[in-house]
């Protein structure tokens, strides 16, 4: 696993561009909903713990991950002053290729909308062999993925910001 070792929430904060004045939506799948919530807590936190007013941070529930490029579509189209979004899911490798085909068509649909947008969106899916893999990533023993994602979105927010000039 890419993470072994590795403590997805630990970061330089000194590192960090002023994220106070930054807007972000959370799009949160609700299938596997114990490890997206810790997903959405790592995130949030971080992102406050930079700075970020509650009222600058909007969160849409969606059924589950696949649906997250919808929601982040939505999300890009209703709201233009966000500055960076982040799709939280969890999917979890079962007996079947359902694991196979939800992972490629999120992967590919949350690259599209970078593509095809101004907003980023983050890729914050866990896509994991197991549930123990999830909880690991999630708040457990590795950090959270989460954390690394409200970093990745803050840094992204302020690229987009530089590159307007």
């Amino acid at each position: 696993m890419a993470t072994q070792g590795k403590n997805l929430s630990e970061y330089d904060k000194s590192q960090m561009p002023e994220a106070k004045n930054f807007r972000f939506g959370l799009v949160v799948a609700e299938w596997n909903e114990n490890i997206t919530e810790g997903l959405f807590k790592g995130a949030f936190d971080t992102l406050k713990e930079n700075g970020v007013i509650n009222e600058n941070i909007v969160r849409w529930d969606v059924p589950g991950s696949f649906e997250l490029i919808y929601g982040c579509k939505k999300m890009q189209q209703s709201y233009d002053m966000l500055d960076a979004i982040i799709a939280i899911g969890s999917v979890i490798e079962g007996e079947t290729k359902h694991f196979d085909f939800v992972c490629q068509g999120v992967t590919q649909g949350i690259k599209d909308l970078n593509i095809q947008n101004d907003i980023p969106v983050i890729f914050c899916v866990l896509t994991d062999q197991n549930m123990q893999q999830a909880i690991d990533r999630s708040g457990g023993k590795f950090g959270n993925k989460g954390s690394e994602a409200a970093v990745t979105a803050i840094k992204m927010a302020q690229l987009r910001i530089d590159a307007k000039f």
